[in-house]
């Protein structure tokens, strides 16, 4: 199963705050591409797939497709602020190696 930290889910519903019309959810996937073979997408969604594994976290809808689910599984959603960047960070124990500009990785 995939996890969100607090702070993600905080900052994924401020965002969905400021889109009209208000988004049904977020969608989390794994897509080919990037150095090292796949990378992550996360990108706001109307309704689930018919197949998509439906998500609560506090209030927050998370849809993930059965593909992307083999990668993700386990894996935690957290943000980051600092003086470098602020940004979504994925801990994914599934990952065997990433590349050198950081969003992509193989597994």
């Amino acid at each position: 199963m995939l996890q969100l930290s607090e702070k993600a889910v905080e900052k994924v519903q401020e965002i969905l705050d400021t889109q009209e019309p208000k988004p049904a959810g977020l969608r989390i996937s794994v897509v080919g591409g990037g150095c090292s073979g796949f990378q992550y997408s996360m990108a706001f969604e109307n309704a689930p797939g018919l197949l998509d594994k439906t998500y609560h976290f506090s209030g927050l809808k998370v849809f993930i497709d059965q593909a992307s689910m083999l990668y993700l599984d386990g894996a935690e959603v957290d943000y980051v602020d600092s003086f470098e960047g602020s940004g979504f960070k994925f801990n994914n124990p599934n990952v065997k190696s990433t590349c050198g500009c950081g969003s992509s990785f193989s597994a």
